[in-house]
């Protein structure tokens, strides 16, 4: 049984030990007493939809997550979930498009909460010439197209460090998420070769994508950005991925390559 089909109070309790809270502390948090928390999450107590929704936002759950809780004690959801094609989500699409053309010459792309793309500027096509064409085919894993032997590994001079970089962002989104088709491609990224980076005298401030690229060696400095106070499940688990030049060899060979 998944999680987002598990009884309610087990979801409830799940989601505390997730996020390594007592009942006490989330009884604390939530304004309730100790009792009530130990009486939803052994099913001795039936929630409210405002409780559940209290809940959600004290232990951080994500909004698909904070919906599985409202179907499980038979409450409708409250965020709805859209596709971007959807006509309520046009004003999202539109920003997202000004986005990625407005990053121009340098790549940009949109990836769901599993990293599969949405959406992408022309540049990218740079980054990902010469991958094996089946990496290409829809639904494409950005983590995957990046990390894979046919993918981009064999292009990319730093590959160790984005390997442990890349690794460790999806350590942070499972933390958070609790997502296990996240868990799985966590398991088959770090089954890949690609080496260890090795142990630095201090952690670095950021680490830089560096691809060979028609010759050249490019490099990258990355940024994630994500929609503020989405109250839908779709927009909630978007991103944008922009990458900067990181050297001016870089910015030069965007300006000269691309229209």
């Amino acid at each position: 049984m998944t999680q987002a089909q598990q009884p309610v109070g087990d979801q409830i309790r799940w989601w505390r030990g997730h996020r390594r809270m007592t009942q006490l502390d989330l009884a604390s948090r939530a304004d309730v007493s100790t009792r009530h928390v130990s009486f939803l999450e052994t099913g001795r107590a039936q929630p409210t939809r405002a409780m559940l929704l209290r809940l959600g936002e004290h232990l951080d759950i994500p909004l698909r997550g904070r919906n599985a809780l409202l179907l499980a004690a038979g409450f409708a959801p409250a965020y709805p979930e859209h596709e971007l094609s959807d006509v309520p989500m046009a004003v999202v699409a539109d920003a997202i498009g000004t986005i990625l053309a407005a990053h121009a010459p340098n790549p940009a792309l949109v990836v769901d909460r599993h990293w599969t793309l949405v959406d992408a500027n022309e540049t990218v096509a740079l980054l990902t010439a010469g991958v094996a064409p089946a990496l290409l085919e829809p639904p494409v894993n950005v983590l995957r197209l990046s990390l894979h032997p046919d993918g981009m590994a064999p292009r990319i001079t730093n590959l160790p460090q984005w390997r442990a970089h890349v690794l460790h962002r999806l350590d942070h989104q499972i933390d958070a998420t609790g997502d296990d088709l996240l868990r799985c491609l966590r398991d088959e990224l770090a089954g890949y070769p690609g080496g260890t980076a090795p142990a630095s005298v201090g952690p670095a401030l950021v680490v830089p994508l560096r691809v060979r690229v028609d010759g050249r060696d490019l490099a990258f400095l990355s940024t994630t950005t994500v929609f503020g106070t989405p109250l839908d499940v779709a927009v909630s688990e978007l991103a944008i991925e922009t990458f900067f030049p990181a050297d001016a060899a870089t910015a030069q060979y965007l300006a000269d390559e691309t229209p």
